[in-house]
């Protein structure tokens, strides 16, 4: 058996497809196809059941791939540890970001980090927090940007820092007037909200305790907080947002924010990974460059009621 052919049967657990999984690996399918054939009959055992479409693993594959996917892992450790060793800060780092940091987070310090370390290859997905743990959990990923706090032992959680919830707010709106809000007074036939799969449309419903999913002539949910500050302003009510969202508003947009009394209602931004990633040196310039970048009064040490998602 090789390492070769552990990537290869990896890759297709990843993709449930022999053509997609080959097209990962950079060689023909007939390649992949014939070294994997290569080790069931080293084996004695058959690692996917070829019947079923997509293509699944059988019971004892499951165990052979899991057992691959450690090998290769450790395997992957001897150049990282030399690395470490030296000091250098090079590789490549995929990372995985979701929607509702990504246009706001991004900007503030790829250009940075791309030029103070050449030597990195960078490639961002934006995807939701679920996909990227799948996709950590799978090691198609190296880390992730989410909200935490997040309770998996396979994963270590490095806290980036802090931001508040605002609410944005219409003129029509009965908050308009308030100068700070109080959570449990939200008016929750109000609220517009992302929808279903958003870690941020689960914190503002752990907020919003009273909302209910009612069947109005007008129902509107979005993949986009920028989409909801539009509905807002045309069609009224509130939305909430987090803190960098609204950094580039312009004056009449910041005339519609409103924050919220103490203990102010904050969420958790984070850097994740797996327990056995060992590129902590791009990890510490990872960080070290967000927070050089992220305005001075966005908090990093804990300073409000941080909000679950789950």
């Amino acid at each position: 058996m090789t390492l070769i052919q552990f990537e290869y049967i990896i890759a297709v657990d990843n993709y449930r497809h022999f053509g997609k999984a080959a097209e990962s690996c950079f060689v023909t399918q007939p390649t992949l196809s014939m070294q994997i054939h290569k080790m069931e009959e080293q084996l004695g055992v058959m690692i996917f059941d070829r019947s079923k479409q997509p293509v699944v693993p059988t019971d004892v594959g499951k165990r052979i791939i899991a057992q691959a996917r450690l090998a290769l892992s450790e395997s992957k450790k001897i150049k990282e540890l030399v690395a470490e060793e030296k000091g250098e800060v090079a590789g490549e780092l995929s990372i995985g970001i979701i929607p509702t940091l990504s246009p706001y987070l991004l900007p503030l310090f790829i250009s940075n980090f791309i030029e103070k370390y050449p030597n990195v290859k960078i490639k961002v997905e934006e995807l939701k927090t679920n996909e990227i743990l799948k996709k950590l959990k799978n090691e198609l990923l190296d880390l992730g940007l989410i909200v935490t706090p997040l309770n998996d032992p396979g994963l270590i959680t490095k806290p980036v820092f802090y931001e508040e919830f605002y609410a944005y707010v219409s003129h029509r709106s009965s908050l308009y007037n308030e100068d700070k809000l109080h959570v449990e007074e939200l008016p929750a036939n109000e609220i517009w909200l992302l929808n279903e799969g958003h870690c941020f449309r689960d914190q503002v419903l752990n907020l919003c305790h009273t909302y209910e999913d009612k069947d109005t002539q007008f129902k509107y949910e979005s993949g986009s907080l920028e989409a909801l500050k539009k509905i807002v302003d045309k069609n009224g009510g509130f939305t909430l947002l987090p803190e960098l969202a609204t950094l580039d508003f312009d004056k009449n947009s910041k005339s519609k924010l409103r924050s919220f009394v103490d203990p102010k209602p904050v969420r958790e931004v984070s850097i994740i990974m797996h327990r056995s990633y060992l590129k902590r040196k791009l990890v510490e310039a990872l960080h070290t460059e967000i927070l050089n970048a992220i305005p001075d009064y966005i908090n990093i040490q804990k300073h409000g009621e941080v909000i679950k998602w789950k």
